[in-house]
């Protein structure tokens, strides 16, 4: 039985804002919120992956990425696992939201999920977990990183050598209608949050090295990648891929990735085996009336 906890509204039709509704752990209430998730538009700092409180789909690969983030607003952070219970809610047993097993005990997997894979359960995608590689599941995006190591503008930091995120196109502010629109306006913002602050001095220059159509989930993507070249640091290969969802054709999915080049780096055929390697979730697209 899947605790206590918020998740996507299985009753949500598409139209407005994506809210979560609770489950009090034998059935769908009628609380709804917005999920506090939203994009924090700056580097991943490594402190998503990935356990407790995490910024949601910061950027990737060799940028940084925000592990507990208290700077800034609130609503510009999320949690990896359903947040503490409404206060009119029963709080469950222990490993419940807020009950004595804390919030990332590992019985608290959300639905959907599946092992091997991170799952981004708004986009009803999973992103494949590669060996070596840690992964997390959120209501709002889902990551995968790898090779923590100090940030080379600032050591206090820490930075990965690669990752991969996704979020609804949304999410990320972007208005484009098709794949190939959203591909091709994201890549830059991805890039400059990836490697442009001060962690590796902006960049310098740029290479498009791809520009093309892909099946992704069994959906009419399309990506892009580029190389670019930093002030400071690594250079980084950075990509940008939309899709529609598996769980909605009216919902564009964007997955950023991004790879420091470096010996120390994951090859960067490894971006390609992730990207084929994404499948629709295997409980996305739940409707009204389905029990966790």
């Amino acid at each position: 039985m899947t605790p206590p906890g918020w998740h996507p509204d299985p009753g949500y039709t598409g139209i407005g804002p994506v809210h979560e509704r609770w489950w009090d752990g034998t059935r769908w209430t009628d609380q709804l919120r917005v999920p506090p998730a939203t994009i924090r538009r700056r580097r991943m700092r490594v402190g998503l992956g990935i356990t407790a409180a995490v910024v949601v789909l910061a950027s990737v690969g060799g940028g940084v990425f925000l592990l507990s983030d208290n700077s800034g607003d609130d609503n510009e952070r999320a949690a990896t696992a359903p947040s503490a219970p409404p206060s009119d809610s029963p709080r469950g047993g222990p490993g419940a939201p807020g009950g004595g097993g804390g919030s990332g005990a590992p019985e608290q997997r959300m639905p959907g999920t599946e092992d091997g894979y991170a799952t981004d359960l708004t986009s009803g995608i999973n992103l494949p977990v590669p060996d070596g590689w840690k992964g997390t599941s959120g209501v709002t995006s889902a990551g995968v990183t790898t090779g923590e190591y100090p940030c080379p503008g600032d050591t206090s930091e820490q930075c990965v050598r690669g990752g991969v995120f996704s979020a609804p196109a949304k999410v990320l502010k972007l208005d484009t209608t098709t794949a190939k629109a959203t591909a091709e306006k994201d890549i830059s913002a991805n890039a400059t949050e990836s490697y442009g602050e001060k962690i590796y001095g902006g960049i310098t220059s740029h290479q498009e090295l791809k520009s093309e159509p892909v099946t992704v989930a069994g959906e009419q993507g399309y990506l892009v990648r580029w190389k670019v070249v930093t002030k400071n640091g690594d250079d980084g290969y950075v990509q940008s891929l939309a899709f529609p969802s598996p769980r909605s054709k009216d919902l564009l999915v964007v997955v950023r990735s991004g790879f420091d080049v470096n010996a120390k780096a994951p090859a960067l055929s490894v971006m390609d085996d992730i990207t084929k390697g994404i499948k629709a979730a295997s409980e996305a697209g739940s409707g009204p009336g389905t029990t966790a």
